[in-house]
């Protein structure tokens, strides 16, 4: 019985590492973006929620990997390196075959890997990693078992029911402002039967154009054979 307690105590942290690494990868992502570029944009995942998960969910896989290794700095930073670039590549390619978009471009690095990876990033996985495992872990699982477990449980699953929302809601989103573009110049594609129209008419006002941008500015589409930036497609 204490077995499967403790079981299911883990797996709720799990869900906890992800959405606090999701709000730390975001802060330090808008604080590097500002320091290097001096501009300050959104660099959030979805739609709503504060959440860059590309950090949750490397971070949570990181933590449930690399723990064993966690008195021997060498291999996690050596194992970060590599599981970092790993995970961060294959999501960059998933994300860009679910909505058809780039969500960062590192081409402009000479060291990177078809933009989607490059070793400047690569070493911060490593040095993250050893953070994690060795001071950041340790210090989030003792504060995490002061919380009631029928307060965690119900927290749990608000955090699992408005992620998934928040996820169906990004896509939508996105979809639906890249449909607005790529064919508001077709007018034959716009003038289509009645209900179709106030569908159009309902994501432009759920999702307008200038908010999607707003909280995804470096989104990129393929248009006329060429990607380019959603920004740059507004007239």
């Amino acid at each position: 019985m204490n077995n499967s307690k403790e079981k299911q105590l883990n797996l709720y942290n799990f869900v906890w590492y992800f959405t606090i690494f999701s709000i730390v990868g975001l802060i330090i992502e808008t604080i590097y973006c500002f320091a290097t570029t001096g501009i300050l944009e959104s660099r959030k995942g979805l739609i709503f929620g504060p959440f860059c998960p590309v950090y949750g969910i490397g971070a949570t896989l990181m933590i449930f990997i690399l723990n064993r290794y966690s008195n021997n700095y060498f291999k996690l930073f050596f194992y970060g390196f590599l599981l970092g670039s790993i995970i961060e590549y294959l999501l960059s390619y998933a994300l860009e075959a679910i909505y058809g978009i780039r969500f960062w471009e590192y081409s402009y690095i000479n060291s990177n890997l078809n933009g989607r990876i490059c070793i400047p990033y690569s070493y911060f996985w490593g040095i993250l990693s050893i953070m994690l495992v060795k001071f950041i872990k340790p210090m989030i699982d003792k504060l995490l078992s002061k919380i009631p477990k029928n307060i965690n449980k119900k927290c749990i699953i608000f955090i699992l029911v408005f992620f998934i929302f928040d996820c169906i809601c990004t896509v939508w989103a996105i979809s639906s402002c890249k449909n607005r573009i790529l064919y508001s110049r077709d007018l034959d594609i716009i003038e289509k039967s009645t209900l179709q129209k106030q569908v159009n008419k309902l994501e432009s006002i759920l999702f307008p154009t200038e908010y999607v941008i707003k909280n995804f500015p470096n989104l990129r589409i393929i248009d006329n054979g060429e990607e380019k930036f959603i920004r740059n497609l507004i007239t």
